[in-house]
Order: structure tokens, then C-alpha cells, then sequence
């Protein structure tokens, strides 16, 4: 199994293909996760959960930039509005080895918005504009942007426009999507991930006046096909929360999007594989579940798919030999 770095410079690396990418997602998209998903596929662009600068800066920095060797291509979202801690971070994620740093501007959550970070961003796109320069000024690798199409109050297609206009001036080329609006007051983050309507179109009328710059779509982007469907409009499509619960889904990214002709992995090969990872993070004083609850997407749609998700999700926690369980799970994947 490839080593777990901290620090490994790697900036000589091309420029990640942002085809398809799987979006950054708090609690989700961890190093665990991006592992499991990297076995699915090997060129989805995969993104860290956001990590605030301050948590980079005066926190666990090892632990907040960790990674394996095998998540490449990988991204660091960054959440923050201080442009100098945000070029020191972008400094540190290349020295690292991050194929890229994201902006984040779209979180709509209270907690981000009271520390200006995310969504709220919007409302200041001079500020964004600093930020995007001064870690392009700090670093070599891509600096990237993610936000809404609007937040309530500044929701028009025209305001948009000369968010992304004044952001582009500071040399961002690249801006990922989702092609909802924020309410920054009243809606939780999950809300906001639902009730707001999806507005494709806003974001195709982005890339018809901006046609030089890379739009990767996101929001509401279930299957390949559909994936397939928005590739004929924009230049990548990005996938949240169907890339958690039904990771499989990345299986056949590869042949499908980007032309491989590697033959697709199987669930049981997937679990097989993963297996190893599992054993080394137990022994190194770590728990299964740590691992495992970002498989049980791996059990839908087939006869004993409920027993998978119960052996890794309830099961787990009293097992005394963990990794027996895990062949068990396995077992039900065998063929599939």
C-alpha cells in the first residue's frame, strides 16, 4: 500500500483534468473515503473536505493536509477571506504535493458565513478577486473557484456575471458551479442543497460569455449519462452526494468519460482491495468504521445488500475481529 504523507513535494505534476470530479463534502470526503473512491477510479479529480486556514495555520497541519499517494489527482478546498493566510496555505498544499487549491464560495452554513467563508463571499467579489491573486501570486499549481450562481439578495444573472468577470481579471481560469442560489438566512446547509432550484441554464448563459474559461457543473447530477448530456455544454461535471451513496457509480468513469480501456473493477475486487488499507489504519491504533462507513454505498440495488450495510454499519461496532467481518461483507459482494 502506498505511504501516507504529510509533506511530499509533487507540483511538477500537468494539470488535473476536472472531467469529472467528486465534490468536496464536510464529514464525508475525507482521506478514508478518497482512498475507497480512488480504487473506483483513477482519473476522477477527487477534493479534500473544505479546511479553514485557520485550521491550517494555528491547528493539526499534519493532519488537515494528510493524504495517500494514490489520491492523486487530488484538490485542497479552502475556506477563508484573508488573503495573505490564504496564500500561506496555498503555499503549504504545494509543498505537499496538492494538485490544486479551491476556493471555497459556496457553503451557505451560519458557522462559515459569521468567519467570511463561503457563500457570503459572493456579496464580495473584489475581496474573492484578492484572494484568488495572492494565492496565485504564492503558488505554481492551479487556484481554482467554487460557488453558487447567486445569494439571495444579490441573485441576478448580471451580478453574477461580474462575480466571475472580476474573479477572472485576478487569473482564476477554472470555476465549478453548482447552479443554485444560496439563502444565507433561514436554511440550513442541507436545505440549501434542495430547496433553492437547480438553474442549468444560468450556468450554460456562464459558459456561452465566458467561453475561454473552464465551467465545471455541479448540483443535482445523479447518472453518466446525465453526465455525458452536460459534457456536450461544459467542460466538466462535478458530483456530490450520488458519489458518496452510490459510489459505484465511479466504476465506470474511467471507460465512460475519459476512454479507458482498463476493464471495470467489480464491488468484491473494490472491498478486496481496500482491505489492506483497512488492516494497516486498525493496527496503527485506528477503528474499521473509520474506513468502512464510506463503503456502505457499495450495498444497493442486489440480494443482501441490507445485510452488507448492517455487517459495516451496526455489526461493526461489536465485533471483536473486525477484519472477519469485513470478509463476511465481502463474501456478499462476491460476483458483483
Amino acid at each position: 500500500m502506498p505511504p501516507e504523507i504529510a509533506s511530499h513535494p509533487l507540483n511538477t505534476r500537468p494539470e488535473p483534468s476536472r472531467r469529472f470530479s467528486v465534490a468536496p463534502m464536510m464529514d464525508w470526503t475525507d482521506r478514508h473515503c478518497r482512498y475507497f473512491l480512488r480504487l473506483l477510479s483513477r482519473h476522477t479529480l477527487l477534493y479534500t473536505e473544505m479546511v479553514t486556514t485557520g485550521a491550517i495555520l494555528h491547528g493539526d497541519r499534519e493532519r488537515f493536509l494528510r493524504y495517500n499517494v494514490s489520491e492523486h489527482p487530488l484538490a485542497l478546498q479552502l475556506g477563508g477571506s484573508v488573503p495573505a493566510d490564504l496564500a500561506a496555505c496555498a503555499r503549504l498544499a504545494e509543498e505537499a504535493g496538492y494538485d490544486e487549491v479551491n476556493l471555497n464560495v459556496g457553503c451557505p452554513s451560519d458557522r462559515v458565513q459569521n468567519n467570511m467563508i463561503g457563500a457570503c463571499l459572493m456579496g464580495h467579489p473584489q475581496l474573492v478577486a484578492d484572494c484568488v491573486k495572492a494565492m496565485r501570486d504564492a503558488v505554481s499549481i492551479p487556484v481554482t473557484v467554487k460557488h453558487r450562481i447567486g445569494i439571495n439578495g444579490r441573485d441576478s444573472y448580471e451580478e453574477l456575471r461580474d462575480f466571475v468577470g472580476k474573479v477572472r481579471e485576478a487569473g482564476c481560469a477554472s470555476f465549478t458551479v453548482h447552479a443554485r442560489i444560496a439563502i444565507l438566512e433561514g436554511l440550513s446547509p442541507k436545505e440549501n442543497r434542495e430547496i433553492p432550484p437547480l438553474r442549468y441554464d444560468v450556468a450554460a448563459q456562464l459558459k456561452r460569455d465566458f467561453p475561454a474559461l473552464e465551467i465545471v457543473l455541479n448540483g443535482g447530477i445523479k447518472t453518466l449519462e446525465q453526465c455525458q448530456e452536460h459534457l456536450q455544454t461544459f467542460d466538466g461535471v462535478m458530483l456530490g452526494r450520488e458519489a458518496y451513496h452510490n459510489p459505484y457509480l465511479l466504476a465506470e468513469v474511467d471507460q465512460q468519460l475519459f476512454g479507458s480501456t482498463a476493464p471495470v473493477i467489480s464491488r468484491a475486487e473494490a472491498l478486496a482491495q481496500l482491505r489492506p488499507y483497512v488492516a494497516e489504519h486498525i493496527a496503527s491504533g485506528g477503528a474499521m468504521h473509520h474506513v468502512t462507513r464510506h463503503v456502505l454505498g457499495l450495498g444497493t440495488g442486489f440480494p443482501g445488500a441490507r445485510r452488507f450495510r448492517q455487517l459495516l454499519s451496526v455489526d461493526i461496532h461489536k465485533a471483536k475481529d473486525p477484519l472477519a467481518l469485513l470478509d463476511q461483507a465481502g463474501e456478499l459482494l462476491e460476483g458483483r
